[in-house]
């Protein structure tokens, strides 16, 4: 799958121009929305010439979301940007972070969206706003899709589960068991997303209200084709999981973009020559990639014991470490997170056999690097669709799913459906997570 390129000039834009449609574009939170909403952004400019224009909510919970719509908007000077100042929300200590963004965009939605969407011919809103966009688009008549940016099964347990409450209700049953999703797959309690067993959990009450919405909307966006997921492409469209759904579209997976370095991405793009620069001086498939998602912080434990197995494999690797679910946070250095000792780790392996970062990689770029052999992964579904490309592009990537737990069993699913999945011991789901909007694939944060 090759990847979508920055224009060669900004001559014919059409701004203004009545024939062309004005999409208007409402992303969440989490490299794992984002991502997908700038890929969709730039098809839609691009290869559809529609005039597009992305909702940027103000100050970012990541570093890496920065760095991307800088870097996208550099790139593709046809695209619109229409920031949202958000004013910190307070009412949730040790919560999530991006859950609690998700709540900000959500009660910020109903006041500030409408000026937003001023001649617009339309309104792609993330999965988690999906309750709060429709209203206001409707209210101004506007058409509302929405884009689910994770696999076409976890949208069908999303808009299974308020269904599936209810049943609960009336039956007089609290504890959530297995989920049976009619015409896609019986989900085992164990893997239903660890938030969703608490009814109290600033989530659950998100996702069940974005999946009751769904059927208000004109459209649903998923990113994942026909092939990829039949049977849960075919049973949202059939009316198998909830009656009254709108059209759904299988969009994805959506191409990589190639974005042009500018300032504020000078520090990251200098990250990235590093592990380019080593990558292409590695014979050909022989590194292990390993990368848990943007969001997928191992313990301090893990770490170091996932650092004695590469270490001891004998193989080269490009290990990309997360100790923090916000990279913010993440202020210690690598040697903190791998106990470091004067002789340790980084002394024997960085430079050499192996490329430790804690930074921000362009995954799909390194999917596709012919020295990239093996990709050990959390699964994610944009782990896995990126994976799933790699192969398609040539490169042969096989993935192999490292201690994720419950949030990416889905993404599991369907890498061990196509082929090239193996799975190493430790993911049981005892991440305490909570999984969200990741799991079955789920987000992507990856």
């Amino acid at each position: 799958m090759s990847s979508l390129s920055p224009p060669d000039s900004t001559s014919g834009d059409s701004h203004g121009s009545a024939a062309t449609p004005h999409i208007v574009l409402f992303p969440s939170a989490g490299m794992g929305h984002l991502v997908p909403f700038t890929r969709l952004a730039v098809a839609l400019s691009a290869d559809h010439s529609c005039d597009v224009s992305l909702v940027t909510a103000l100050p970012t919970v990541s570093s890496a979301e920065s760095v991307h719509i800088a870097a996208l908007f550099a790139a593709f000077p046809a695209l619109r940007r229409l920031d949202l100042r958000l004013a910190p929300l307070v009412d949730f200590p040790g919560a999530d972070p991006f859950y609690v963004r998700y709540e900000a965009l959500r009660r910020a939605a109903p006041l500030l969206l409408a000026p937003l969407l001023a001649g617009a011919s339309a309104l792609v809103a993330d999965i988690a706003l999906a309750s709060v966009a429709i209203p206001v688009a409707r209210e101004l008549h506007v058409p509302c899709y929405v884009f689910f940016t994770a696999s076409a099964t976890m949208l069908s347990f999303k808009a299974y589960f308020p269904t599936y409450l209810d049943a609960q209700h009336t039956a007089g049953v609290s504890p959530i068991g297995d989920v049976d999703v009619p015409g896609v797959y019986c989900i085992p309690s164990s893997s239903v997303p660890q938030a969703l067993h608490d009814p109290d959990n600033i989530f659950t009450g998100q996702f069940v209200a974005n999946g009751r919405a769904l059927v208000e909307a004109d459209g649903l966006l998923v990113n994942a084709f026909d092939a990829m997921e039949p049977e849960a492409v075919a049973a949202l469209r059939g009316g198998s999981v909830v009656a009254g759904l709108p059209p759904v579209y299988a969009v994805g997976p959506l191409m990589p973009l190639n974005l042009r370095e500018t300032e504020d991405t000078a520090k990251e793009q200098g990250n990235k020559n590093n592990y380019m620069a080593w990558l292409d001086a590695q014979p050909p498939r022989s590194v292990v990639y390993v990368s848990f998602g943007s969001r997928k912080a191992l313990a301090k434990e893990q770490i170091r014991e996932l650092a004695a197995g590469l270490e001891a494999c004998g193989h080269r690797f490009l290990w990309v470490v997360k100790g923090a679910v916000v990279d913010r946070d993440d202020a210690g250095e690598l040697g903190d997170l791998l106990g470091e000792e004067e002789e340790g780790f980084l002394r024997r392996v960085q430079g050499g056999r192996g490329m430790v970062t804690k930074s921000w990689v362009e995954q799909g770029e390194v999917l596709r690097h012919p020295a990239v052999g093996l990709f050990v992964s959390h699964c994610g579904w944009n782990s896995v669709t990126e994976a799933a490309a790699s192969r398609r592009a040539g490169a042969g990537v096989a993935e192999v799913r490292g201690p994720a737990g419950e949030r990416a069993r889905g993404g599991t699913r369907w890498a061990r459906r196509v082929g090239g999945e193996l799975e190493l011991g430790g993911g049981g789901g005892e991440d305490g997570g909570g999984g969200g909007d990741r799991w079955a694939g789920g987000g992507g944060d990856g």
